[in-house]
């Protein structure tokens, strides 16, 4: 679970994310939406220690990222939106390097590795260096890198972004059957198709602010009335 409690962050005299609360259960796939400059990425960042808090807390499984972050990202794994990090590794070389670091046992780590990497088939270019590889190679390589630890949160932005087609439906499995197992899935995207299908719960703020959150199911009933998933994002997001 994620609860973010009364959440606020300013940039340059700017309030980017205002008050925010929100609780984040287990067992769902969470979608967060909102339109480019709502707050969303800055937002993931709070949750993973990535920038600090202006005010309010963020507790991961009970543990709080301020106060004791290195415990707080032991319980989560994070695909960021860009995945350009550590480029000069080999695959392999960066699987075991994230395995080390969360302390994956060798047996497990090799026998995740190969299963992970055959899922979204990247497993016959684990001998090259990451900057060799595509963007959505990249993202694949990140992805292998989370499921190594078996995290009890996915923090996942935009995730789906460069993946090929059989790619991102081995994702959308992945997360649903972690959600079905007991695992939080937060996952922004500005995919609204994607999200429609695949998520629980959602969330949408715009200019830092929530503007609702509920199931998929209390949004559908305002689809009855005509309206689309589209159009009633456009609406709260005061698009329309």
């Amino acid at each position: 679970m994620i609860e973010i409690t009364d959440v606020s962050k300013n940039f340059g005299g700017r309030t980017v994310v205002r008050d925010l609360t929100l609780q984040v259960p287990e067992g769902k796939i969470f979608g967060f939406l909102g339109p480019n400059g709502a707050g969303k990425s800055t937002t993931i960042k709070m949750i993973t220690g990535i920038l600090p808090l202006d005010s309010g807390s963020i507790v991961i499984n009970g543990t709080d990222i301020t106060t004791d972050p290195l415990k707080a990202k032991r319980h989560f794994g994070y695909v960021p939106d860009k995945s350009d990090a550590f480029l000069r590794l080999k695959g392999r070389e960066y699987l075991n390097f994230i395995a080390d670091i969360y302390g994956v046992p060798e047996d497990q780590r090799n026998d995740r590795i190969t299963y992970y990497t055959e899922q979204l088939d990247i497993n016959e270019a684990l001998e090259d260096q990451l900057h060799t590889y595509s963007h959505g190679m990249r993202q694949k390589a990140v992805l292998c890198g989370v499921l190594l630890h078996q995290p009890d949160v996915w923090i996942l932005d935009e995730p789906l972004t460069g993946l090929d087609p059989k790619s991102a439906y081995t994702l959308k499995k992945l997360m649903r059957e972690q959600a079905d197992a007991g695992k939080t899935i937060f996952f922004s995207s500005h995919v609204l198709e994607v999200v429609e299908q695949l998520c629980d719960e959602v969330a949408i703020i715009d200019k830092g602010e929530l503007r609702f959150q509920g199931e998929m199911h209390e949004l559908k009933e305002e689809f009855r009335e005509g309206k689309t998933l589209e159009s009633l994002f456009l609406e709260l997001t005061g698009d329309a």
